[in-house]
């Protein structure tokens, strides 16, 4: 018993991505040699040590603006790719602490109606999650006290992490599914890159490196929350991110509803019993072809994105001067949702974020924000190759989320220690004299961990951000390659919600210390010789 064991042993302990792609190309040969097209897992898992970013969609910057209206005519390219919601800037709130995000989710659940759509990477099994659950419960039990119950109630979650251990974000769900089999729904997104041998092999822990469902937004009648945050028991109280709520805005919500439900017909149905299936018509997202998995998963979730935008340019066409019901608040905001599924074909998100990155002007100041600091290639040399000047915040070491993990990863927080240094030090900033205008800035909280991500953009002459990137990317190879993510783009001219904007901004930047030469010289952000060199091959997985 003992060598079977050790060689068990010797292959999860030498497992890296490198190993992903042989196993994918063998299994896809031996699984699947009909398989020919450029659409096998091979190819769309992306190369180790390269990156190929789709180019950023072509320049049109006017000179100048003023008013909500120049605001637009600015950043109306986004319009032409992705569907823009004009809405009441008055009827949008930042959210600034976990118990925040909780107890409103709780109090928008207790009142909802009609419906709540939950997407997230997975569902915690601690008593906080378990109270959420409740009030879900206690939800749909009022709802059947009508003779034709109205609430419908949809999770979608990752199947690899949603599936983890005996007790799970399944076995959490199972007992609301059971009684409510007519008003509940349980999608559990499968990458179609984990398949054949390399699924069998990789371990538990493991799996979630090749790809998962990230997009995090929380709908409740016609009110939405977009987060970065999970359903878990730290994000609900010591694990700081962004929140945005969006009250009362029916189309962007319906937007979102839209959107979880496309991803959600692709997925894996939840079935009472604890198996699950494709719906009908489906293809399988790791037993059937993956070219055609992902050809018919982008039609279906683009046929959303398209319907929505044509629908919404000729919406604004027709009443673009109107304002809305009550005729007493102005739609003075622009929302824009941007989708990233690169395995499946889509990468909205990464093409208008490096545009915004392009058109960054000398005068121009951008905060951005991201909880693992991994900035693909593309990225970074927009940074630095831009006028305008970047604050990025990132985690210290002991507010990483792995901080003090057991194992390999409890050596992940020295990893991105390495990353940030070769950018700041060696690589990048120092090494281009570009100190005076890219400022990195650690986050340190005492018994805290840190997840925020997204950025602030201050145009020229102006003391408060007029945009904002909020949602589920980090900028970094993951969330533009292998994950699907979702995040708005929030224009606006509301000086309300650009003050709160501002607010958030400070409070998050106020907990950091800038990072300078002598930061990496200290004690705690020694990495050891093992950690630099496996970093550069692994830092596309994490």
């Amino acid at each position: 018993m003992a060598a079977p064991m050790t060689w068990k042993r010797l292959v999860f302990s030498a497992y890296t991505p490198a190993f992903s792609c042989v196993f994918t190309r063998v299994t896809d040969r031996f699984f699947r040699t009909h398989e020919r097209r450029r659409g096998s897992t091979v190819l769309l898992l992306a190369p180790l040590l390269a990156e190929a970013d789709s180019a950023p969609l072509a320049s049109s910057r006017p000179p100048g603006f003023t008013g909500v209206e120049g605001l637009h005519s600015r950043f109306q390219w986004m319009a032409d790719h992705v569907p823009a919601f004009r809405v009441p800037g008055g009827r949008i709130r930042i959210l600034h602490s976990p118990d925040e995000f909780y107890q409103t989710m709780k109090a928008r659940i207790k009142t909802a109606k009609s419906r709540v759509v939950m997407a997230s990477l997975y569902l915690g099994t601690g008593p906080l999650e378990q109270d959420l659950v409740d009030c879900m419960e206690e939800a749909l039990e009022r709802s059947q006290e009508d003779h034709v119950p109205d609430l419908k109630v949809s999770f979608l979650l990752d199947y690899t992490r949603g599936s983890r251990g005996k007790h799970n974000s399944r076995t959490m769900l199972l007992p609301l599914l059971q009684r409510f089999p007519e008003q509940m729904r349980v999608s559990l997104y499968h990458t179609p890159d984990l398949r054949g041998l390399l699924r069998l092999l990789v371990p538990e822990r493991f799996n979630e490196t090749i790809g998962v469902q990230h997009i995090k937004a929380y709908l409740f009648d016609n009110s939405l929350i977009i987060s970065g945050a999970n359903l878990s028991d730290s994000y609900f109280t010591n694990r700081q991110d962004r929140y945005v709520l969006l009250e009362d805005c029916e189309e962007v919500a319906d937007f979102f509803a839209e959107l979880v439900g496309a991803v959600g017909d692709v997925s894996l149905q939840l079935q009472p019993d604890n198996s699950v299936h494709m719906m009908e018509g489906m293809v399988h997202p790791y037993k059937g072809n993956r070219a055609e998995f992902s050809a018919s998963a982008q039609r279906r979730i683009m046929e959303v994105v398209n319907t929505a935008r044509v629908r919404q340019s000729m919406l604004e066409a027709e009443c673009s001067d109107i304002l809305d019901s009550d005729r007493t608040m102005p739609n003075d905001t622009w929302i824009f949702p941007l989708v990233q599924m690169k395995p499946l074909g889509i990468h909205l998100d990464e093409q208008v974020t490096q545009r915004l990155l392009i058109e960054a002007g000398g005068d121009s100041v951008v905060y951005l924000t991201s909880g693992y600091f991994n900035l693909t290639c593309t990225y970074m040399q927009l940074v630095l190759g831009a006028a305008a000047d970047y604050r990025i915040l990132m985690a210290s070491p002991e507010v990483n989320g792995f901080f003090g993990a057991k194992g390999v990863a409890g050596a992940i927080p020295e990893a991105y220690v390495h990353l940030a240094r070769q950018f700041y030090k060696k690589r990048c900033v120092c090494q281009l004299g570009q100190q005076s205008r890219v400022h990195l800035h650690e986050y340190h909280r005492p018994n805290w961990t840190f997840h925020a991500k997204g950025l602030w953009y201050y145009v020229e002459g102006r003391d408060l951000p007029c945009l904002t990137l909020i949602g589920s990317p980090n900028f970094g190879y993951r969330s533009v390659h292998r994950d699907l993510e979702a995040q708005i783009a929030i224009v606006t001219e509301n000086e309300e919600l650009q003050m709160q904007l501002q607010q958030e901004q400070e409070v998050l930047y106020q907990s950091s210390t800038q990072v300078s030469n002598s930061t990496f010289n200290q004690p705690d952000r020694h990495v050891k010789l093992w950690v630099q060199l496996v970093t550069p091959l692994i830092k596309n997985f994490f």
